[in-house]
């Protein structure tokens, strides 16, 4: 579990060290960019060698029927951090929808998952996520949309995140357990 939870802490600081230490960000220049993105890889790392290396066990019975309520959020998480939001008509005028779409992920993860591990992880990166969309709009409060596009755009967008949600159930499935049940 302490690994897990370095893990999550280490992704916590790739993100919000920019904000928490601003003028050595700033003195580092592009270099920083390298810094985050070493940070957050080890975070990654520890918190998938931490999730599977944690003995948990089952809290709460979840009922079967979450499984299907999953995988159709995650079809939307998914949406959500394509560029579809940005190039529809729909959702051009929401400013965060990676951030939205990684919350519905992880909210969706929670679901299914009611033992120890997941829910301090996932409970974790949906924190990070509120956190970091109330970070940004605090620092940076003026905000243009993207201009409106097409609904054709969403339903491509909506079309590649069905067959994404598919591809990354099937290898979900050989690494872990089946999203579909098989």
């Amino acid at each position: 579990m302490t690994i897990l939870i370095i893990g999550i802490a280490l992704w916590y600081a790739g993100h919000f060290w920019k904000r928490a230490l601003p003028a050595r960000h700033a003195a580092m220049g592009e270099k920083a960019k390298g810094v985050s993105a070493l940070i957050l890889v080890v975070g990654i790392i520890l918190m998938v060698i931490g999730y599977r290396g944690v003995e948990s066990y089952d809290l709460v019975a979840y009922p079967a029927f979450l499984k299907h309520i999953n995988n159709l959020a995650i079809v939307f998480a998914i949406y959500f951090m394509s560029p579809g939001p940005s190039k529809g008509a729909l959702f051009y005028k929401m400013r965060h929808p990676m951030l939205t779409g990684f919350i519905i992920w992880s909210v969706a993860h929670i679901l299914v998952n009611p033992d120890l591990a997941s829910m301090i992880l996932f409970s974790s990166l949906t924190i990070w996520a509120v956190a970091e969309i109330i970070v940004i709009n605090r620092a940076e409060p003026e905000w243009t949309p993207n201009p409106k596009g097409t609904i054709a755009k969403d339903g491509m967008f909506l079309g590649a995140s069905v067959v994404l949600t598919l591809i990354i159930g099937f290898v979900h499935g050989l690494i872990g357990p089946s999203p579909f049940g098989m």
